[in-house]
């Protein structure tokens, strides 16, 4: 029964997936393809979708994406308790609007999920999308008053995103209901008691290029 054996090796490997690393990340992105990850598209108005490959490629090791149309790119596989990292840029001198969407639970172009902001000069805010059914307990302080489902970044120094078209890292840590928010090495938001606590990982394409690269996970069960 020596193919049984050799069966169940294999079967172990497809399971456990890539290697990761002597700090436990393994990637979720490999530099070359997108495999791993599929795409939903913002319909135009006469409700056909564009071909994702015309928004999302692999370029010089790093996710490309134009920003157009709207949509996002998802992970196949669903997440919960862990840490994700990943490095982010706009094109110099052009800011620009993305976010990594956590818990992402169904196939629309802008899911039920919970986003930490990317945008230019808001990196560290959180987003919810679609609430009622999305909830997070966020310090009353923070609230933006003017978007009732934006909780604002942390105080942080104006300069804890770097210059447009350097690279800027992006940390966030999910367990149980709770996500805490880094960027380059500063804590810059956290949330508690998400009713959310699994679902798949998603860059967004909001109408501009931004480039993604690094992308990193380690499972903290």
């Amino acid at each position: 029964m020596r193919w049984l054996s050799t069966l169940a090796v294999f079967t172990a490997f497809l399971t456990v997936g890539p290697a990761a690393d002597k700090d436990g990340f393994a990637p979720l992105f490999d530099g070359k393809t997108l495999d791993g990850w599929t795409f939903i598209v913002k319909p135009d108005k006469d409700g056909k979708k564009a071909d994702p490959k015309g928004t999302w490629s692999v370029v010089d090791g790093a996710v490309r994406c134009t920003g157009k149309p709207n949509g996002c790119m998802v992970t196949k596989g669903e997440y919960g308790d862990y840490v994700l990292k990943l490095k982010w840029r706009f094109l110099e001198g052009k800011g620009g609007n993305t976010g990594v969407l956590l818990h992402v639970q169904d196939e629309k172009y802008w899911p039920t999920s919970i986003e930490a902001q990317l945008l230019t000069g808001h990196a560290g805010d959180l987003f919810l999308n679609t609430p009622p059914a999305v909830k997070l307990d966020v310090d009353k302080q923070r609230h933006d008053p003017k978007i009732e489902r934006r909780f604002l970044r942390l105080e942080t120094p104006a300069d804890v995103e770097k210059k447009l078209g350097e690279w800027n890292e992006c940390e966030l840590t999910c367990s149980g209901g709770d996500i805490t928010f880094t960027v380059n090495g500063m804590k810059v938001n956290e949330g508690k008691n998400g009713n959310l606590k699994k679902g798949r990982i998603a860059l967004q394409s909001e109408g501009v290029e931004v480039h993604f690269k690094d992308i990193v996970i380690k499972s903290l069960k």
